[in-house]
């Protein structure tokens, strides 16, 4: 049964005549009145009395039209909610970023818009590196992708042509380790001479580690480290630091409280903190009415990329 044929039986009980039941249709009355044979065969019922003129209902008709009204009713009501979330989602912006700035960046971020804009995390790029990033911008992938960029002069080595970039925040890397039993690292860069450091390092072919060694090396001064493991997530980071594996250098946003409490302590001097910026990346081939709308809302000093 097609949903046509109830459409044509409402007709047909609204006008008592096939020709004009037909026309409102917008179809032959031949194929309007085969329509109604075969609705009335698949309901295995007679639905129109066609000796009276002009037509009625039979009985079985008469409760036949209250449910095609209803089911023509909810299937309308239905068209007319997906188009919304069509249109919705048409609208949404979607946003890959780093696990650490979905949760510690992100949402007072937003809250600082009203309205805020339509941005929705991207989930899938929580696992990626830096250049999967900005290879998903270029296929459109998403539309935006938020990440830590350097903000100390140099050159990582990532293709960035036609992206255009504005900066959102600071960040600080700071290098974090469990304390011992009298409040000091347990792992102090500040030592020299010793063993190599047990770090907790992040992948080396993301960002955050081209920052770390390259804030090393402009110190002068490059502990010896023995690299345990690498993590694309800080969060996979600050938890083998928190079980007193190493070292390792976190977002200074998402260990405040653990500063604070003394369950975690700096593992080094303030010289040993990477200064990052938060950049918010959009290609200048993606023609969305929200990514243009959300860049002009933006008040922050733009940053281009190429």
């Amino acid at each position: 049964m097609e949903l046509r044929w109830l459409e044509d039986f409402i007709a047909l009980a609204r006008t008592r005549h096939f020709s004009r039941a037909a026309e409102t249709q917008n179809v032959t009355q031949p194929t309007f009145s085969r329509r109604i044979k075969l609705l009335e065969e698949e309901m295995g019922a007679t639905l129109i009395n066609r000796q009276t003129l002009p037509l009625s209902l039979t009985p079985a008709g008469e409760e036949f039209l209250a449910l095609c009204e209803d089911v023509t009713r909810r299937v309308d009501t239905a068209r007319e909610r997906l188009g919304q979330l069509a249109e919705a989602d048409a609208s949404r912006l979607r946003l890959a970023a780093p696990q650490s700035l979905l949760a510690n960046f992100l949402p007072d971020w937003l809250a600082g818009f009203d309205p805020a804009p339509p941005v929705t995390p991207y989930l899938r790029a929580t696992g990626w590196l830096a250049d999967d990033y900005f290879r998903a911008l270029e296929r459109q992938e998403c539309d935006l992708v938020l990440c830590y960029w350097p903000a100390t002069p140099g050159t990582l080595p990532l293709e960035t042509a036609g992206l255009e970039a504005r900066v959102l925040g600071r960040e600080r890397l700071v290098p974090v380790s469990l304390p011992d039993a009298e409040g000091r690292p347990r792992f102090s860069l500040e030592d020299t001479g010793r063993r190599p450091l047990p770090l907790i390092a992040y992948h080396p072919r993301g960002v955050i580690d081209q920052c770390i060694r390259a804030h090393l090396q402009s110190l002068g001064q490059m502990p010896t480290f023995s690299v345990l493991n690498e993590s694309i997530q800080s969060g996979n980071i600050r938890e083998l630091v928190g079980l007193g594996y190493g070292l390792g250098w976190l977002p200074a946003r998402s260990i405040q409280a653990a500063l604070s409490s003394g369950t975690l302590v700096p593992a080094g001097g303030t010289r040993w903190q990477v200064p990052l910026e938060i950049r918010l990346f959009r290609h200048r081939d993606n023609t969305h009415p929200a990514v243009e709308a959300l860049w002009q809302r933006l008040v922050e000093p733009r940053a281009d990329a190429t």
